[in-house]
């Protein structure tokens, strides 16, 4: 998982995100308080009673494989002289996934959001302030990018769209089949231009890719976009001229090459990105 830093208050914070939900470091906030012993800090604000109250119900309402025998037993101990709570000890014996213990050079203890925003206002309401609007303009930037690349893909991808679907229905689609067939055809045109410009069926790529979500178009980049919707026309035409499948693929792959030669050295296209 890839680490990134914002600054808050002249004090460098580190997070990544796990399952779409931000995880911050516990360990740099605690840094604001005592550089050199973080991990004390962190160890003694798991130590009281309203912190293991907190954290055990963010557990109940978002973890299903949550421990509450243990957590109970921890709630009971927690505020005496002897009772000592490390993130790794609370993990291990609860099943806890709102702290996360990381090991190595990008090191260190991490909690959800909501947990690590928490955590900073016990160090400090100010700073808790701070490291929230900090965070939110990172995360209204990140959506503003996100959804500038988002409107782009979609004009670019379905720019042709109604003429490529419209071709398909004229020439290959026999009057009075039911939608399932009619998505199977729209599958394997769709199909046709994967492989003529990606070398690889959706399938494929879905089977070689198990662990990422979407389709092999949500990862395209905008020169492969850009010849995508190129490609959407050119098979249009192509399917009224009636030429069998294997000879179009064989021409749009081609086209796709060329076209790829061009744009990938293409200085407007790299200005888009």
């Amino acid at each position: 998982m890839k680490t990134k830093k914002i600054v808050v208050h002249g004090s460098e914070i580190s997070f990544f995100a796990k399952n779409q939900d931000d995880y911050i470091s516990l360990t740099d906030i605690a840094k604001y308080r005592n550089s050199l012993e973080p991990f004390s800090i962190i160890n003694n604000w798991m130590r009281s009673r309203s912190t293991i109250e907190f954290i055990g119900l963010w557990e109940k309402l978002n973890n299903p494989d949550f421990k509450p025998i243990e957590f109970e037993r921890f709630k009971s101990e927690a505020g005496s002289n002897y009772f000592v709570l490390s993130p790794q000890r609370w993990i291990e014996a609860t099943g806890a996934v709102g702290i996360i213990s990381r090991s190595g050079r990008y090191g260190g203890t991490f909690a959800h959001k909501d947990i690590a925003f928490e955590f900073a206002s016990w160090i400090s309401p100010e700073f808790k302030l701070y490291l929230i609007t900090e965070f939110q303009r990172l995360k209204n930037e990140e959506i503003s990018t996100k959804k500038i690349e988002w409107n782009l893909q979609r004009t670019l991808a379905k720019i042709n769209y109604s003429i490529h679907t419209d071709a398909i229905k004229e020439t290959l689609i026999p009057p009075m089949l039911n939608k399932y067939h009619i998505s199977m055809i729209y599958s394997t045109e769709a199909d046709i231009l994967n492989v003529a410009l990606f070398g690889k069926t959706a399938k494929e790529w879905r089977d070689q890719n198990s662990d990422k979500e979407g389709n092999i178009r949500d990862y395209a980049t905008i020169e492969q976009l850009v010849v995508l919707t190129n490609l959407e026309s050119i098979n249009a035409v192509l399917i009224r001229q009636a030429l069998p499948q294997s000879e179009r693929l064989r021409k749009l792959n081609e086209i796709a090459i060329t076209q790829m030669k061009s744009l990938v050295t293409n200085m407007s296209i790299k200005r888009l990105k």
